[in-house]
């Protein structure tokens, strides 16, 4: 794909992310999503086929996935409290700079055919991540011995219901920022699972 493809692309999807997100999967035309990026419904055709390619492509496109994968293979320090903290605050700043791609999710996932599986294949991939590096650090004496993919999901479900209170609740249920929901969540699994 050329560049002048590549922006095609990327106006379609953030107009469908808008779109989406504001009406719904359902109510979205393909002609809305189309006008809003500034190109013909054919052009959206062509590159996608269908309105639901479009949804997965925003998927794949926006959540963390690649991100992740590219802090774990190059970006730890080996050093619990560094690396929990790195990771966390890149699922929660993924999390809110794609807030309209999560609110799609949350109101569309179970009405679209398939959606389940397309948006699970990203917190499945974060948590195979996690497993292995706290398997990694346990190998190395800088874990305790516990069950990995509990402590992988516990960190992934503690990131998660963080986002959604702020993202449905805000300052409703408390005034703790996002910066120290980290440290403290960060200090607490360091303090569990450090020997």
């Amino acid at each position: 794909m050329n560049e002048c493809t590549n922006n095609t692309a990327d106006k379609l999807l953030a107009a469908a992310a808008e779109l989406m997100a504001e009406k719904g999967f359902k109510a979205v035309t393909t002609k809305e999503i189309a006008a809003a990026a500034g190109v013909s419904e054919m052009t959206l055709f062509r590159y996608f086929g269908t309105k639901q390619t479009v949804l997965e492509q925003v998927i794949d496109r926006l959540y963390y996935t690649k991100s992740m994968e590219e802090l774990f293979a190059a970006e730890l320090s080996w050093d619990l409290r560094s690396d929990l903290t790195r990771i966390s605050n890149k699922y929660q700043s993924y999390m809110t700079g794609n807030r309209n791609l999560i609110l799609i999710l949350l109101k569309e996932s179970h009405s679209v055919p398939g959606m389940q599986e397309t948006v699970s294949r990203h917190p499945r991939r974060l948590k195979e991540l996690l497993i292995a590096y706290f398997v990694q650090m346990q190998e190395q004496g800088k874990m305790i011995p516990c069950s990995a993919e509990s402590q992988a999901m516990l960190f992934i479900w503690t990131n998660y219901g963080a986002f959604i209170g702020r993202l449905y609740a805000n300052e409703l249920i408390t005034p703790i920022s996002e910066e120290q929901f980290v440290v403290d969540s960060v200090a607490l699994f360091v303090r569990g699972l450090t020997p």
